[in-house]
C-alpha cells in the first residue's frame, strides 16, 4: 500500500478509528513516532503524518509535511459502459482503475437487465482500496445514464466499441469517450446512433464478454 485514504487527509491532527485503525495495528503493527503517507483522492497532495499514539482502540496522526504529487494517466478515457451483472463490475473495476481509467458511466441500453444496480458505496470502496495499491491520486468518478440516447446528448463525441472494419488501434488517440455494449451487444437502433466512423472493433474473430473488452479498451488507450 503506498498511502492511506482518509477524507480529511490534510488536517493538523487525526483520530483513526474503525476500519483504518485496525488496518494500522493489527496488519501494519505501526508504531508510536513512525511516518504514514496519506491522501484525499481530492487535491493531488500527499500528507505525511507521524504516529503520536496508538493504542487499541485509535491511532492519533499529527501532520509534518504536505507536498503536491499527483499520479495520473498520460490521457482521459471515459467508458460509457451498459449495465452488467454487478459481480462481473466488481472483479474488473480495481484494474480498470489502475490502469488510469478516469470515469465510468454505467448506461442502462436495450439488452442490460434492469434488475442489475450498481452499488456505488461499494464500488467506491473497491476503488479506494485500489488507488491506495496502485498510487493513484485521484479515484475514478461513476455516474449513471437512463439509456444511450440521453448519454449521447451529454458526450456527443463518443465511440461505440462494435464489430467494426475501423480497428481501435487507428484512432486510439482520438478517442476519449467509448461506449462498450452489455452481453448480447447493441441492437440495431443502438448502432444507428452512431455514424460508421466513430465504430470501432479489435482485430479478432473472437467475441469479448463485456468486462474483457473493457479491459482490453483501457489497455489498448492508456497503456
Amino acid at each position: 500500500m503506498l498511502y492511506l485514504y482518509h477524507k480529511e487527509a490534510g488536517a493538523s491532527t487525526l483520530t483513526l478509528t474503525g476500519e483504518e485503525h485496525r488496518y494500522l495495528f493489527k496488519v501494519r503493527r505501526h508504531k508510536a513516532n513512525e511516518k504514514l503517507h496519506l491522501r484525499n483522492l481530492e487535491d493531488g497532495h500527499l500528507y505525511t503524518y507521524e504516529v503520536v499514539s496508538i493504542d487499541k482502540r485509535s491511532v492519533v496522526l499529527s501532520l509534518l509535511s504536505k507536498r503536491l504529487h499527483e499520479v495520473r494517466p498520460p490521457r482521459p478515457l471515459h467508458i460509457g459502459w451498459c449495465v452488467i451483472d454487478p459481480k462481473s463490475i466488481e472483479k474488473v473495476l480495481p484494474s480498470l482503475n489502475e490502469m488510469g481509467v478516469g470515469k465510468i458511466t454505467f448506461i442502462y441500453c436495450r439488452r442490460s437487465q434492469k434488475s442489475f444496480k450498481p452499488d456505488f458505496k461499494r464500488l467506491e470502496k473497491i476503488l479506494i482500496n485500489s488507488s491506495q495499491q496502485s498510487g493513484r491520486s485521484k479515484m475514478m468518478e461513476l455516474g449513471m445514464a437512463d439509456n444511450l440516447e440521453s448519454f449521447l446528448e451529454e458526450h456527443p463525441e463518443s465511440y461505440m466499441l462494435n464489430f467494426s472494419e475501423t480497428s481501435i488501434d487507428t484512432v486510439r488517440e482520438q478517442i476519449e469517450t467509448l461506449v462498450i455494449g452489455c452481453e448480447g451487444g447493441f441492437t440495431d437502433e443502438e448502432t444507428t446512433l452512431f455514424v460508421k466512423e466513430r465504430v470501432v472493433g479489435f482485430s479478432t474473430p473472437l467475441v469479448l464478454k463485456s468486462e474483457s473488452a473493457a479491459c482490453a479498451v483501457a489497455a489498448k488507450i492508456l497503456l
